[in-house]
């Protein structure tokens, strides 16, 4: 099966997630936030069938880490960027975040879309793959994970854009991530549609950080 992704036409089939196509908003977003950053790679977690990723890096044209524990997954990512005209800029790992990247790798910009349903709720979504959804009792726990990897290989200065399905889901962000250095700079919900948060990590000159931007599928700072 082929979707139309933003201006790229992404392969995939039903072992792995569907492709949203307002998940675009996330490659859009994090495209806008690439035009302030230094140089440096991208990074994308649970990168599926690598949509959200492929669309930021053709917009940008950065390298680009993605990283999937589905070996079907990576399979895809890997056909797709070079369906896209891109496998000069990605470079596609199976496996754990844990164990994908090397300790000393650093990213400007780091993309994830993890599983974000409750276990308790899964079944709502009976055509999706359950490894692709399941996000544990809160659908936090790969999200968690993500947040964790991110806060180990975000470069200073760097920004992250985080996809969600509940502002309560991003209120637990603000969460975990108090008292470290990285920090909630704006969280962007559309019902139906998920919650974006844009994360950012200060800079050894950075003030304290900012307080949170929220806007509303209306576009409203609120």
């Amino acid at each position: 099966m082929t979707i139309r992704f933003g201006h790229l036409d992404i392969d995939f089939d039903d072992r792995v997630l569907t492709p949203r196509p307002w998940t675009i908003r996330q490659s859009e977003w994090a495209a806008e936030l690439s035009a302030g950053l230094p140089d440096g790679p991208m990074l994308e977690l649970c990168s599926g069938a690598g949509q959200i990723g492929l669309l930021a890096a053709a917009m940008v044209g950065r390298r680009l880490v993605c990283v999937d524990a589905d070996p079907v997954a990576c399979a895809f990512t890997r056909a797709n960027a070079e369906r896209a005209g891109l496998a000069h800029l990605v470079d596609v790992r199976e496996g754990s975040m844990d164990h994908a990247l090397d300790p000393d790798e650093r990213f400007v910009l780091v993309i994830a879309d993890p599983p974000w349903v409750p276990t308790s709720q899964v079944g709502r979504y009976p055509e999706d793959p359950r490894t692709a959804i399941d996000g544990g009792a809160d659908g936090m726990l790969v999200a968690q994970t993500c947040l964790d990897t991110t806060a180990r290989h975000l470069s200073p200065g760097g920004a992250a854009v985080l996809q969600l399905g509940t502002t309560d889901q991003a209120d637990r962000v603000l969460e975990l991530l108090e008292g470290g250095d990285l920090f909630v700079q704006e969280v962007r919900d559309s019902p139906g549609e998920g919650v974006l948060v844009h994360i950012a990590r200060a800079t050894a000159a950075s003030m304290a950080a900012p307080a949170v931007g929220y806007r509303g599928h209306e576009g409203k700072v609120g």
